[in-house]
């Protein structure tokens, strides 16, 4: 019995998840011969503050990528 495990952030839809889980469920089954009654699909959903890249929150690091796609002013600044 496969066990899946996704950790995702918040902000998708039911229908998002149900695409998900029911596309993961058929290559399970397709690649490992496995029964679809057989797979459990597990979905944790995180906030921008619970969710870190490089030691950083998804939301420092959306900032950090939005400040450095700011045009430079004049100054170069």
């Amino acid at each position: 019995m496969p066990i899946i495990e996704m950790h995702l952030m918040t902000g998708r839809t039911e229908e998002q998840k149900c695409n998900a889980a029911k596309a993961v469920t058929d290559a399970l089954v397709s690649s490992l011969g496995v029964k679809r009654e057989s797979v459990r699909i597990l979905i944790t959903e995180h906030g921008e503050h619970d969710f870190f890249v490089s030691g950083m929150t998804m939301k420092e690091r959306s900032q950090a990528q939005q400040a450095a796609q700011q045009p430079l002013n004049a100054e170069g600044k």
